[in-house]
């Protein structure tokens, strides 16, 4: 499957892969696949840089920490920090959203979205709501009102902000996702990855692929040059973005319609099939 657009920008050799984790890279398992490390390994090896690009926090790379070669850096928390998995995973950069914006955005999504509760994750871990469901890997959470979790006594005293996290008990995902990007969309950036009712909030402007551009300028890549693989709407920017992308096999209907092609599901191997491809000369555009 193929977009006329992506025929046109496509025609130069890939330089850089980035690609998503859950549901994409990881098994449901969340395990990674002989096939897809080796696959990993021969595109390092052939010259072309992978990125893992991400939702999750740095502190939960590990699952892929292993697999990282060359620069060792991730994109995470959906383009608010950029990790160096050699290191452990210290923040290189980071997009923070604004407290005071955070702040915004929960009075607004408590009107227009009554019952939903909130987390708040921090460079230095998740803090959330009583009514928030609880993070099991994360035990040592603060459980309090947004508005306490958000306060800092002055401007910059407190770690900074990387994503917003908005959950319903009852509403339909996308129309959650609707709801709030109607009623706060100027204020910061929604998306979802979750098969709930979760939503992830970035600072406005903050995604996937504005960082992933960003670190691909430093290295003087242009996106025909960069292959992307997703599965979630917090996906559809890169995938947009990218001269080749991909929708997995599992994918959601959105990201299906905004990749340029497709493959099969994550726990097919659905990457590692198309990198095999591509470092084979069998890739058609």
């Amino acid at each position: 499957m193929t977009s006329p657009h992506s025929t046109r920008r496509a025609a130069q050799a890939p330089r850089l892969i980035a690609t998503d984790l859950d549901g994409t890279l990881l098994r449901d398992d969340k395990s990674v696949s002989e096939r897809t490390i080796a696959a990993l390994a021969a595109a390092e090896q052939a010259g072309i840089e992978v990125f893992f690009v991400t939702g999750r926090p740095a502190r939960w790379m590990d699952v892929v920490s292993d697999h990282v070669h060359g620069h060792g850096l991730a994109i995470c928390a959906n383009g608010a920090a950029v990790v160096d998995l050699h290191s452990g995973g210290t923040f290189l950069e980071v997009r923070p959203l604004a407290r005071d914006v955070a702040l915004d955005v929960v009075a607004t999504l408590r009107a227009a979205a009554p019952g939903t509760s909130f987390a708040v994750e921090l460079t230095t871990g998740i803090h959330y709501e009583p009514q928030y469901p609880p993070f099991f890997l994360d035990p040592g959470a603060t459980v309090a009102l947004a508005e306490k979790l958000l306060y800092e006594e002055k401007p910059g005293a407190a770690a900074p902000v990387l994503k917003l996290l908005a959950q319903h008990p009852e509403l339909d995902p996308d129309d959650f996702l609707a709801t709030a990007r109607a009623a706060a969309g100027t204020l910061a950036s929604f998306t979802r990855s979750s098969p709930t009712a979760l939503l992830e909030i970035s600072g406005l402007g903050v995604s996937k692929a504005s960082t992933l551009a960003l670190c691909c300028a430093e290295r003087g890549i242009s996106a025909e040059e960069v292959v992307a693989f997703g599965d979630m709407p917090n996906d559809i920017e890169m995938l947009s973005w990218a001269g080749r992308s991909y929708a997995m096999g599992n994918a959601h209907p959105a990201v299906i319609a905004a990749a340029s092609g497709h493959t099969v599901a994550n726990n097919e191997d659905g990457v590692a099939v198309v990198i095999e491809r591509i470092l084979a000369g069998t890739l058609d555009d």
